[in-house]
């Protein structure tokens, strides 16, 4: 008796369809899983043979084997228990094989027949749709998140014997539906607002600089001045997520587990703010199996680094790669793995060791040695890659007492909506859709500059020893600046303005920030 039941399997961020075959002959009983399977899909001949029993089938005292095709792609995860339970009930005829072979089979099963969630269902959903099915059976669980795959019907199930009944024609399973513009209208509010924020007005206007063209930011200052609070409102000022970006991003975190419960889509940019003492695998991805990092969680959104000199430094050095290529590439000895990471970078650090340094109400106990060897933890290729590097000074106490309500984060977010609007009609026959994404043909196509511009910039490199990277930097700050104020051409205050954001320049080995 051979049964075929349909399921999937995700490598990256993507599915691919698994065809789940189950033969079941005479002999001695024995369940022998073939196809590379990883040990979570061995297992699963425990829970499948217990949830059969105890919904109310008989498992077969035969010799029953499990072909995972196709057989050269490793395996793993508990979605596989479902479709191999159906395929030996199909195999044993309770379930009829002509009505099986239409659905995209996914779920764990526990051990008294209950469907429990699993990772990936969204990029499962997705395969389902490309490859023609009438539909995907899925956890009740993960729903939600499947149903916003249009043009396909999804059914949650909950038990198995619900499942058999549904394909034996004895109940109906009603198909998930899922409002996509009631979620983004309901998911799009945000706590919290850059109108809570007393003083810092000049750090405010880089941070709406660095969203208006994805630029990439630092911020130096002692501790208690507000870096962290700045940088968790930055999101609430970027552009709405486009419905193919909230797909995109929600597709790592379902792959990775880490979805909210009964939430479809993720509609808000990610922020993501891992710890000082993670590793370079926690941060860029990794593991026997490969999955997706820091940097890919927090694809389209923000990837905030606090305390950036108390980081590894061979942990911030694996961030070159994706502020380049705004991708992750992962090689194995048996694949290779490429994850999306299209990230602002946004990184926090005190001025020196005791953080203190040129604040006018503590004193430095800080060494011109230490201080020095407290910088070069970051090293230049780094903070090439960083466009903008902003000083972030204690707030005076008139700023906090008044009462004067700043500039809510709507208002801001409405001048970088028409900023990114102009630059993806400037960039619109090219593949990227930002200032900071631009290469070295756009930025001559783009950012030309009057010749007092041009002798503003050549005394800068002169005297802060800026490097071929910082230069086409400082281009693309004046063009989002220029963006910003809706003018066609570059300035000279845009480029003054762009300069001032170069600080931390390893070319100014013998100078130190001063408040």
């Amino acid at each position: 008796m051979l049964a075929k039941v349909l399921s999937s399997a995700v490598i990256g961020i993507d599915a691919f369809i698994v065809e789940v075959e189950v033969d079941i002959t005479s002999g001695l009983p024995t369940f022998t899983t073939v196809g590379l399977p990883e040990a979570s899909v061995k297992e699963s001949k425990e829970r499948v043979k217990s949830a059969i029993n105890n919904s109310g089938y008989r498992f077969p005292d035969d010799r029953i084997t499990v072909n995972l095709a196709p057989a050269n792609i490793k395996k793993e995860g508990t979605g596989f228990d479902l479709p191999i339970a159906l395929g030996i009930l199909t195999a044993t005829r309770i379930a009829p094989q002509e009505i099986v072979s239409r659905y995209l089979v996914l779920g764990e099963l526990s051990l008294d027949g209950r469907i429990k969630p699993v990772k990936g269902s969204l990029p499962m959903a997705l395969a389902a749709k490309s490859s023609g099915h009438a539909g995907i059976i899925v956890p009740y669980d993960n729903s939600r998140e499947a149903s916003v795959v249009e043009g396909i019907s999804v059914l949650p199930v909950k038990t198995l014997s619900q499942l058999v009944n549904f394909f034996r024609g004895f109940t109906q399973i009603k198909p998930m539906k899922t409002d996509i513009t009631e979620i983004f209208r309901s998911d799009n509010k945000y706590e919290i607002d850059f109108s809570e924020v007393k003083g810092q007005e000049h750090v405010k206007r880089a941070l709406e600089i660095a969203a208006a063209g994805g630029h990439n930011l630092i911020m130096i200052g002692p501790p208690g001045s507000g870096k962290t609070m700045l940088a968790k409102r930055l999101p609430t000022i970027l552009p709405p997520m486009t419905f193919d970006e909230a797909i995109e991003t929600t597709k790592i975190f379902s792959v990775v587990g880490m979805l909210p419960k009964n939430q479809a889509l993720i509609t808000q940019r990610p922020f993501r703010s891992p710890h000082h003492t993670i590793s370079d695998a926690g941060l860029i991805g990794g593991g026997h199996i490969p999955k997706p990092g820091e940097v890919s969680m927090a694809h389209n959104g923000v990837l905030f680094l606090d305390e950036l000199s108390e980081f590894k430094k061979n942990v911030l050095e694996v961030l070159r790669q994706p502020l380049e290529d705004l991708m992750v590439t992962i090689s194995r000895a048996t694949l290779t793995i490429t994850y999306p990471s299209s990230f602002m970078l946004v990184a926090a650090m005190n001025p020196c060791l005791c953080g203190y340094f040129s604040d006018p109400k503590h004193e430095c106990r800080c060494t011109f040695q230490q201080i020095n060897r407290y910088r070069s933890k970051i090293s230049g290729p780094l903070l090439d890659r960083v466009d903008i590097h902003v000083e972030v000074p204690s707030v005076p106490y008139k700023d906090l007492k008044d009462e004067f309500d700043a500039e809510s984060s709507e208002k801001i977010r409405k001048r970088v909506v028409a900023a990114r609007s102009i630059q993806s009609k400037r960039l619109k026959r090219t593949k990227i859709y930002c200032n900071a994404q631009m290469a070295n043909r756009h930025i001559k196509q783009h950012c030309r500059v009057d010749k007092t511009s041009s002798s503003i910039l050549e005394s800068a490199i002169d005297k802060l020893g800026l490097s071929a990277r910082a230069y086409n930097r400082i281009l693309k700050i004046a063009r989002t600046i220029a963006d910003l104020e809706g003018s066609t051409e570059i300035q000279v205050d845009h480029v003054s303005e762009a300069i001032q954001y170069r600080t931390l320049d390893r070319g100014k080995t013998s100078h130190i920030i001063r408040f």
